[in-house]
């Protein structure tokens, strides 16, 4: 990763379980990965995994929160490896960094590195916002 952008500090967001049932009850997504230890291991899962769209959502949050809630154009990311979450009250932690800021055109371009731990979890996360 190049370092972070300056005055745009890297995000950091906390999901647990609990997080995993509120999303998939607003989302509709019920998936049993999302919630079962038995249904993610016997599919090959390393566990219980978190909804890629809300690992997504993080990173429009950061957005929101490096812009000043900017109107978003575009917002995109490969699901390149998953966000296993514990099964605890501490859960685990997603970091957004910001590694790049171009400026054309009244737009903003942001480009991202996701990470949990020492994954990639998204790859070539971009966000365009009117700046």
């Amino acid at each position: 990763m190049s370092g972070p952008v300056e005055g745009l500090e890297p995000q950091r967001f906390t999901l647990t379980r609990a997080d995993l049932v509120r999303y998939a009850g607003a989302s509709g997504d019920l998936n049993p990965i999302h919630w079962s230890d038995r249904v993610a291991g016997a599919v090959g899962l390393p566990g219980v995994i978190a909804h890629g769209m809300l690992t997504l959502g993080l990173v429009g949050s950061a957005v929101a929160t490096w812009t000043g809630r900017a109107e978003v154009v575009e917002l995109g990311a490969k699901f390149t490896a998953p966000v296993v979450v514990p099964d605890d009250d501490e859960g685990v932690v997603v970091e957004v960094a910001a590694t790049k800021v171009t400026r054309d055109n009244g737009l903003m371009t942001i480009a991202m590195e996701v990470r949990c731990g020492d994954a990639k979890v998204l790859g070539m996360p971009k966000a365009v916002v009117r700046a």
